[in-house]
């Protein structure tokens, strides 16, 4: 079985059901609690107002809840919504007729806006700063700009690397917020919430052994949850028991730190492949049979979090705990 399965990037005919998970507003919203209570802040400060929120930049791993905050700052607010990858933003044209399309107070959500190219940052930058769009008419000597007015509005950026985004866009946002992984009780209060949404009749056993083996992420626990039901429905009676939990993990190959096949891989290719590292990420992709991004953004944060990878300057290195968690030994120079 793919350790895509559980990977945290959605997949085709998963997203419907995703969407049926999250929460709707602030208060059903769990975890993040310092970035709870500052946004509740500004929200309740801007109604008060009736002023267009300040700019959000949301940052964190995926499967952390960025997408679900945007939503929840449009259904606070009551106001619309436009939601755009950042990489779909290919030309000016595109990201003008977005700006014009919103109505005062929206919310605009730019997912992976790391991604966006220098001529869309370019058109964002009075836009955020001053509400207003400046077009070039014309070519050479004869070019004018034409400015047009726009309604105030939101832009709530999502990146997962930060330290791609230039400065003069990263500091036209009022509000950065950085999400942390979610604690094991707070995993366990989501899987009992999606468990009642989906109808699953689960242990708290059971829901709490989800929570610990979710790579701290909401939506790994909710398709690991969707999987389990699948396992409880098909081979027992449907109801989900500690037993069947674990029964089903071990289908899905996901182990007691919350490693899938693809995180135990990529820990064995360091240690034996490359004598426990240094190694680039580019070799490592290659001998992983994976793009580069997708270590980096998907597998590296929860692998770093635990403590068993080291990013450093020559190279990504497993350390003594990811060695143990392997069951690595090492010669007695020190050498693997």
């Amino acid at each position: 079985m793919s350790s895509q399965f559980l990977a945290p990037v959605l997949q085709e005919g998963d997203e419907e059901v995703e969407q049926s998970l999250r929460p709707r507003r602030l208060a059903d919203f769990v975890g993040q609690s310092r970035t709870k209570l500052q946004l509740e802040i500004a929200l309740e400060a801007t109604r008060g107002r009736g002023d267009a929120l300040d700019h959000v930049l949301l940052v964190g791993p995926p499967g952390l809840g960025k997408t679900t905050l945007a939503t929840i700052i449009r259904e606070e607010l009551g106001v619309g919504l436009r939601t755009v990858a950042g990489p779909a933003l290919e030309r000016k044209g595109d990201m003008a007729a977005i700006l014009t399309g919103l109505e005062p107070r929206d919310v605009l959500f730019i997912d992976e806006i790391h991604r966006v190219n220098r001529a869309i940052e370019e058109i964002l930058y009075p836009a955020l700063e001053d509400f207003r769009l400046d077009i070039i008419v014309g070519q050479g000597a004869g070019a004018r700009t034409l400015t047009l007015d726009l309604p105030p509005f939101t832009l709530v950026g999502a990146t997962t690397r930060t330290g791609l985004l230039t400065t003069p866009l990263r500091d036209r946002f009022g509000m950065t917020f950085r999400l942390g992984y979610y604690e094991p009780d707070e995993l366990a209060s989501i899987v009992r919430r999606s468990s009642g949404i989906l109808d699953v009749e689960i242990e708290e056993s059971a829901a709490e052994e989800i929570a610990s083996r979710a790579r701290g992420t909401p939506r790994v626990a909710n398709r690991i949850l969707r999987r389990i039901r699948d396992v409880a429905q098909v081979r027992h009676e449907g109801a989900v028991t500690l037993d069947i939990a674990r029964e089903a993990l071990e289908l899905l190959e996901v182990d007691e730190a919350g490693l899938e096949r693809t995180d135990r891989e990529l820990l064995s290719a360091i240690a034996n492949k490359f004598e426990g590292g240094p190694v680039g990420l580019s070799t490592l992709a290659v001998s992983l049979g994976e793009e580069p991004d997708t270590i980096e953004d998907v597998y590296e944060p929860f692998l770093l979090q635990l403590g068993f990878l080291q990013r450093t300057p020559r190279g990504r290195v497993i350390t003594a705990l990811g060695r143990d968690h392997m069951g690595v030994t090492t010669h007695s120079d020190g050498l693997f």
